[in-house]
């Protein structure tokens, strides 16, 4: 290759890869960490989960509709099948009376994470030897956030470990 046409490629490339950098955030971490500390956006987050967490704790299906959108998709693998449910069928569980091991059980928000109108956050139901892990997709819908879909993961906790 001559010298003239290796400085012409060489400029090319060197063009683009500073074209690309420059649309990037140049603090990209900070940028993310700015969205997850929007007071706003952690508060309508919460408020929906914890109507989850309030038809969890009470088994009424009420408090689940005011946490999802009507369209939600609730799916899961249990015993190696995908169990997916429309929002009528997941609040067709919920009979209106807490379960019997209600005062044992603890839920957690462990994380949330949002960019304008959408969001994410995942919560752990930790109830005697099962530990239930819920991701959530969250959207802001005029001035309320509610959960667009939800995908879980049952797990066992070993014998022994502390609950």
């Amino acid at each position: 290759m001559n010298q003239q046409r290796f400085r012409g490629l060489f400029a090319g490339a060197l063009f683009v890869l500073t074209a690309g950098a420059h649309a990037l955030p140049v603090d990209a971490p900070a940028a993310r960490a700015a969205a997850q500390q929007d007071p706003a956006a952690q508060a309508g987050m919460r408020q929906a989960i914890n109507h989850y967490f309030r038809g969890q704790a009470t088994g009424e299906a009420s408090h689940m509709r005011l946490a999802f959108l009507p369209g939600a998709r609730i799916e899961s693998v249990r015993d190696g099948k995908v169990a997916s449910l429309t929002l009528d069928e997941f609040c067709s569980f919920f009979e209106g009376k807490a379960a019997a091991d209600e005062a044992s059980r603890v839920r957690t928000i462990d994380f949330m994470d949002a960019s304008g109108s959408a969001g994410t956050a995942r919560i752990t139901l930790d109830h005697g030897a099962v530990v239930i892990t819920d991701y959530f997709l969250l959207l802001k819908v005029g001035d309320e956030w509610k959960i667009a879909s939800k995908i879980s993961y049952f797990g066992r906790k070993a014998e022994g470990q502390a609950g």
